[in-house]
Order: structure tokens, then C-alpha cells, then sequence
């Protein structure tokens, strides 16, 4: 049982968690934004990060400092708070990510913790192995051996308060991010990062990215806490959060500013095509898209910076409204809308309702219908599982509008896309008090023939019949044959 990460709130598989840093003497409320801090080039000063946009952790790479002769006597000799000036939590990096980009470091876990723990680093992170995506089965299982050695000799290694990253790899291959997901969690370590996002997440391939994770969470315990290393785009929290992840690195926000890159929750604009800036953060109330282009080329880089800074950590606050308030997914569907890849992710994250359901409330304030993704929230399965435990009487009529006047049927009970028939005791009762459009959709409809053949097939000797308002001939397909149907609209209602 890990006793430094407590949730708090859930929507989906999202959560609000405390994480206890105890080396650095703080609490961080997740899901959290760490900013990436190259300690050979600070676009923004560390202090800023803290004291101005309210960044309880940061991130930066312990190899470079070991690497670089210049910074690494200052930071044994002041500590890497001092260094940095930052009195937040300090997760460091071990090389891991050059060992990707190179092939070859030259240090070991051992060595690595070591250095970590002597500059006073809070959470720590051991050599593993960042296999890329689609590598062959082989070299996957070959490197995750590696990683898993790395993991034994962090867990071996005396790190007093410090606590210990243990990634988990596995590139595309679910089945092996699963077992890399249990294997983690066996260890005494402490926080969860998903490896190896970065060439996924730079080719928009956020379905693939949703498969990585849902498969590492399978394999880990409630009581992880998930880092998706490498996800610094405000786009896709949302989508990273229902799934269950709990920090994120962003250096998105500084190697953005330096192309002259503008970030949004919707994607990323050019400087130089901006005629106004859609967002009121500070920087853009007090400049405009001309004024930086004109100006100062380093004081343009930095305020753009700012600027992606202050986007991205007001999409985590807007995360952790949306979890409190639950409507995560409201918030995850309407950024899909803003790219198909990210619309590929949220359909990919559906494929997992019945994971996001373990942890999903059975009750919230309201359900809203706001595409045809909706009908495969986990809402709807979850009533859908309860139908059949449902015990109607001998003689059934379902119906989507009025009740008729006079009728020769046992009970009349509503029936209600996308959830189906209940009866209408149940009828202010959540999910079923949703917010639905008058256009019913097709997926709407065949949502709801489902839930009639769970209830028709759960009772056979029940005689049920349907009045619906015109529904798609799909929908009306899935429907039992021995369910008789009548269009309420043809009735002159």
C-alpha cells in the first residue's frame, strides 16, 4: 500500500490525488503540470514558475548537469533548489531520454540515484530503456528485461526520502505494457511514468497513445500515481486524465515559444499568422501579435512562453473543475473536436468504458448528450448492465414520448435514448435525468435498442413492445424480432 498518494475525486478513471513529496517537505495536488527546466537554458526563471504561474514540481535532467562540468560543481555544492532558486518539489531525469536519442550514456541506475540524491533531488528516476513505437517483439521484451534490472536496482539503492520513479515500457505492444504496468507495481517504488509517448505524441497518434495507457493502468494499482512522460500539449490532458494520469512534463511551452509557436487548447498557431490573440492571459491583454513580431526577438520568446505556461497549467485547473463537477468527458469530447487525431483518442478511450466505469461515480449533478460519442460513455453501459437485473411485468409497453390514455399493458415504462427503457420511478434518478437534443442521432437510437434486448433477452417470458419516435433502421434492426415496434409518429400523436 503506497501511503503518499491519497484520491480525492474521480470522474471516469480521472482523479484529483494528493502526492506526498517527503523530501521536499510539500503535498502536490494532482493532476499536476511539471515544467521541463534545461539547466543550461532557463526560458522562464524557475521562481517565476512557482510564485507566478503556481507550479508545485518541475522537472529537469540530472544527466546533463552531471555531464556539463561547468553547472555540476555549483549544483553539489548549493543543491539544486539553490541552484535553480525553486522551493517546489524537483523531479530529475537520469538520461534516459539521451539513451533514446543517442543510443549510449555513460552511467548506470546506481550511479545516476547517487548523483540524484546528492544535489538533492525529490523524486528520482532510474535508466531505463525507451523502446519507440512499433518496435518487433523481441528487441520490446529484450529492453523492458533492461528496464526491469534498472527498476531492481533502484528499488535496492539507499535513497532515504527521496522517491523513486519506475517507468513503464513496452512500445506498442499492449499485452507487454500490461505485464510492464504489474511488474512496476510489485516493486516498493513510487510513481508510475509512461515511457516512450514522445514520437507517438509528436505524430498525433493519440488512439495509440490511449491503447499505451490503458493497458499500463490494467496492469498497475488504484493506488499509483501515473506520469505520462513527455505530454506537455494542453490539447490533450483532458483525454490523458480520464484515462487515469496524474502528472505531465511540459517543455512544449519553451521549445514552442522559440519557433514562434502559440498554443491553445485546440492545437498551436504561428506568431506570424496571428493577427489578435484569442485568450486573455496576461501577455495577451498586454500585447499584440504585431507588437512581438516587431519587437525584441529573446523578449518575444519569452512572453510567448508565458503564454503557453499560462494556457496550459489553466487547462489543468479547468481538468480538476471538470472532475469535481463530473464532466470530465464533456470536456474531453469537446476537445476532440479541435483535431481527428485527438477525435481518434476519445473514440479510442471509449473502447474502454468498462475500465473508465470501475472508478466512474454512479451518481453526478448531470449527464449531457453532446455527440454520438456520448452513447458509449460508460454511463450508458453501466444502466444498460442494470437492466437486467430489472423485473419488469408479464405485459411491457416501452415508450419515447406520451403514455397513451387507455392501455392493456401490465406497466408502461419510458424508454430513453441512449440509455433505453426503465421505469419511470427511476426517471429523476442519474444517469436518466440527462440533457439529450430533440434530433435524436442513430447512435443515440442503437444505444437504446440495446438496452430493449438486454431487458427482452434477461426476460424471455415478458411480451414488450416498443413505441419509438421514428428511429434509424439500424437501430430498429437490433431490436429483438419477437419485440413488437410501433413509430409513435405514424400514430397521429
Amino acid at each position: 500500500m503506497r501511503d503518499h498518494f491519497e484520491v480525492r475525486d474521480h470522474d471516469a478513471a480521472g482523479r484529483i490525488g494528493r502526492l506526498e513529496v517527503p523530501r521536499a517537505d510539500l503535498t502536490v495536488e494532482t493532476p499536476a503540470l511539471l515544467p521541463v527546466v534545461n539547466p543550461n537554458v532557463l526560458t522562464i526563471e524557475p521562481e517565476r514558475l512557482r510564485t507566478v504561474f503556481g507550479a508545485e514540481m518541475l522537472i529537469t535532467n540530472s544527466y546533463i548537469i552531471r555531464s556539463t562540468d561547468r553547472i555540476r560543481d555549483r549544483v553539489l555544492a548549493e543543491g539544486l533548489h539553490e541552484f535553480l532558486g525553486f522551493d517546489g518539489a524537483i523531479m530529475t531525469d537520469s538520461g534516459s531520454f539521451q539513451l533514446a536519442e543517442y543510443g549510449d550514456i555513460d552511467v548506470t541506475t546506481a550511479e545516476i540515484l547517487e548523483f540524484q540524491r546528492r544535489i538533492g533531488s525529490d523524486i528520482a528516476t532510474p535508466v531505463d530503456v525507451p523502446t519507440p513505437p512499433d518496435a518487433d517483439r523481441d528487441r520490446v521484451e529484450r529492453e523492458l528485461a533492461t528496464t526491469e534490472r534498472a527498476l531492481a536496482d533502484a528499488a535496492a539503492a539507499a535513497t532515504g526520502e527521496m522517491l523513486l520513479n519506475a517507468p513503464i515500457q513496452g512500445s506498442t505492444h499492449t499485452d507487454v505494457r500490461e505485464a510492464a504496468g504489474r511488474h512496476a507495481a510489485g516493486t516498493e517504488l513510487d510513481v508510475f511514468p509512461i515511457g516512450a509517448m514522445v514520437p507517438l505524441l509528436n505524430a498525433y497518434r493519440y488512439a495509440d497513445v490511449v491503447e499505451a495507457v490503458a493497458a499500463a493502468k490494467r496492469g498497475l494499482d488504484p493506488d499509483c500515481p501515473v506520469h505520462l512522460f513527455g505530454a506537455g500539449h494542453p490539447m490533450m490532458f483532458a483525454l490523458a486524465v480520464a484515462l487515469g494520469c496524474d502528472l505531465f512534463d511540459s517543455a512544449a511551452y519553451a521549445l514552442m515559444a522559440r519557433d514562434g509557436r502559440y498554443l491553445t487548447v485546440s492545437g498551436t498557431e504561428h506568431l506570424s499568422e496571428l493577427s489578435w490573440f484569442p485568450c486573455s492571459c496576461p501577455v495577451c491583454v498586454d500585447h499584440t501579435p504585431a507588437g512581438l513580431r516587431e519587437g525584441d526577438a529573446d523578449e518575444a520568446e519569452r512572453l510567448l512562453a508565458e503564454h503557453n505556461l499560462h494556457v496550459t497549467f489553466e487547462e489543468i485547473r479547468r481538468i480538476k473543475a471538470a472532475i469535481r463537477s463530473g464532466t470530465l468527458l464533456e470536456l474531453v469530447d469537446r476537445r476532440a473536436r479541435g483535431h481527428p487525431a485527438m477525435l481518434d483518442g476519445y473514440r479510442a478511450l471509449l473502447d474502454h468504458a468498462d475500465q473508465l466505469a470501475a472508478t466512474d461515480p454512479v451518481s453526478k449533478d448531470a449527464f449531457f448528450y453532446t455527440s454520438h460519442e456520448s452513447a458509449r460513455r460508460p454511463e450508458v453501459g453501466r444502466h444498460h448492465d442494470r437492466i437486467t437485473r430489472l423485473e419488469p411485468p408479464s405485459t411491457l409497453l416501452l415508450t419515447e414520448s406520451k403514455t397513451p390514455s387507455s392501455h392493456d399493458y401490465d406497466a408502461v415504462w419510458r424508454v430513453k435514448p441512449p440509455f433505453g427503457p426503465f421505469p419511470r420511478a427511476l426517471s429523476e434518478t442519474y444517469p436518466l435525468t440527462a440533457e439529450t437534443p430533440e434530433r435524436t442521432d442513430a447512435a443515440a437510437q442503437a444505444a437504446a435498442a440495446d438496452g430493449v434486448r438486454r431487458l427482452a433477452d434477461a426476460n424471455p417470458e415478458t411480451a414488450i413492445t416498443l413505441g419509438h419516435d421514428g428511429w434509424d433502421s439500424a437501430a430498429l434492426a437490433a431490436v429483438p424480432d419477437r419485440v413488437e415496434t410501433e413509430d409513435l409518429r405514424t400514430l397521429g400523436r
